[in-house]
């Protein structure tokens, strides 16, 4: 998907090498769509940084490969999505400080302004959740890369890496997120980002 003559992969591989320690990037797309991944990312300036690794049938599986492509020496480690490919890079130095402060893992929230309903199966409300205590979790999200690699040993699955930290007991702290990293999932979207990104 192109936004405004770039890709979101390109666009999210450039913020990423913005933040201040980023030293390697490890992108995991679909074995078919690697050589295509290795291209779009080779012209830019710290391409020799960057690996191409192909992804599993799960979203966990796919971020456990990328842990395997990592650098030995990195003990902080970001897991992003390309379509959050607006996220600034400041929001990755934020992230990674309070994990070097500290933390096992750090996950940027918005706060909810919509009213969440659980529901059972059949669509029967359950549950009205306090919305002061819930947050709308985005990515990159940081982690001490021994805890992470601990959570993906097990082969569970989650919809986010920060489950998997949880289940072990890990301290998962939410700081402020940043309207910038919303997910780019449709056209409506994709106009959105265009809009932030003209001069």
């Amino acid at each position: 998907m192109r936004l405004a003559g770039l890709t979101l992969l390109e666009r999210a591989v450039a913020r990423s090498f913005e933040a201040a320690d980023t030293a390697h990037v490890v992108i995991v797309a679909p074995a078919s769509h690697l050589r295509e991944a290795g291209a779009l990312v080779s012209g830019h300036p710290r391409a020799a940084d960057v690996s191409v690794v192909p992804g599993g049938a799960e979203r966990t599986d796919s971020v456990s490969a990328g842990l395997a492509a990592l650098r030995p020496e990195i003990d902080v480690v970001l897991v992003h999505d390309a379509a959050r490919a607006l996220a600034p890079p400041q929001l990755f130095d934020r992230l990674v400080t309070a994990v070097r402060d500290g933390h096992d893992a750090v996950v940027p929230g918005l706060a909810v302004t919509d009213t969440v309903k659980q529901v059972d199966a059949g669509g029967h409300v359950v549950a009205t959740p306090e919305r002061a205590s819930l947050r709308a979790i985005q990515t990159p999200q940081a982690f001490r890369r021994d805890l992470l690699e601990q959570a993906h040993a097990g082969g569970a699955q989650a919809t986010d890496d920060a489950a998997l930290v949880e289940r072990l007991g890990g301290d998962v702290v939410v700081v402020d997120g940043d309207p910038l990293a919303f997910k780019v999932t449709t056209p409506e979207d994709l106009e959105r980002a265009e809009r932030i990104l003209k001069p």
